[in-house]
């Protein structure tokens, strides 16, 4: 291996499963130097893609690691680990047997409670982009709005009440809000009527270091409960974070669960236990997992790289 880790990122196109594998590259590249070539994978049949030839095109570095997330990656990932010899690494619980896989990097409300097997690291939440909490000066609020999911049906109006609300009481503050894939045609126009003091951007006009770095910029946070991902990329950033409820489809689910875990630990503070007078309280920690995976990856992997740190 060169002084440079040589990272292979193979991508399904969902932008989710694409910043879960950049944040763990991301948090690589801050512990030692690294370059990471992205290798966009088409849809395939599951097991012909497992028994793919993993040879790449000779402008692609040989990787010293693989990673991936997404169902529709793993086959290429494992045909490409098996060819050069790389570990491979994988987001969330994958289709196939963990034990396929180098490791795994799974959320602990995936694991239903199970302890992790030797291969697995339990997160808690997906792993993101958002860099550790700078010096930056943080002055703004943000909001973050999902839509409806298979976990959640959707308010808008309770959301237009919550969120006037919490802009008025917090006026003296810069407020953004932006949305998602999921939102309803017309809710961030309905919610800017609602609150002139809003200024909107829509998640179609934001590039891809939009967020991270609006979350640097912010104080506090309040994001709809359906945007999981969302939430935990507002506790990692170091903001304060509230929560915006909306009607909950499988109030015993796993989303659930998880959500209600994070307010009874004291990372999220619902709106309707929210004192309008009393700033958001501090959460007990800053969520760094995607650090915490890196320090992994090269632990178990790479150990001169680690005992170089």
């Amino acid at each position: 291996m060169s002084d440079v880790l040589q990272i292979l990122l193979l991508t399904d196109g969902k932008p989710g499963h694409e910043n879960q594998s950049r944040g763990l590259a991301e948090a690589l590249g801050r512990l030692t130097p690294v370059h990471v070539t992205l290798l966009p994978v088409e849809k395939r049949h599951l097991i012909a893609s497992l028994f793919s030839s993993g040879k790449l095109h000779e402008d692609i570095p040989r990787p010293d690691l693989v990673i991936g997330a997404g169902h529709a990656v793993h086959g290429r990932m494992l045909a490409i680990s098996r060819s050069s010899e790389a570990p491979c690494v994988v987001m969330m619980k994958p289709t196939l047997p963990c034990n396929f896989f180098d490791l795994c990097l799974i959320p602990r409300h995936d694991l239903r409670g199970k302890p992790p097997r030797t291969n697995m690291v339990a997160t808690r939440g997906a792993l993101n982009r958002v860099p550790p909490p700078g010096i930056r000066s943080r002055s703004s609020g943000l909001i973050m709005v999902g839509g409806p999911s298979s976990s959640y049906a959707w308010d808008s109006e309770g959301i237009s009440t919550a969120v006037c609300a919490i802009i008025n009481a917090c006026g003296d503050r810069a407020w953004r809000i932006t949305d998602s894939r999921r939102s309803p045609d017309g809710e961030l126009e309905a919610l800017a009527e609602a609150c002139p003091a809003l200024v909107t951007h829509p998640h179609a006009t934001t590039g891809r270091d939009w967020l991270p770095d609006r979350l640097s910029e912010a104080t506090e946070v309040w994001v709809s409960e359906d945007s999981v991902s969302m939430i935990y990329e507002a506790l990692s950033s170091g903001a304060q974070v509230g929560l915006l409820s909306v009607p909950r489809l499988k109030p015993n689910g796993r989303v659930a669960r998880g959500i209600d875990e994070l307010i009874a630990d004291g990372y999220l503070m619902p709106f309707s236990k929210w004192d309008r007078v009393t700033p958001l309280p501090e959460a007990p920690e800053v969520l760094r997992e995607s650090e915490r995976c890196a320090v992994e990856v090269l632990k178990r992997f790479f150990p001169k790289l680690a005992d170089a740190k």
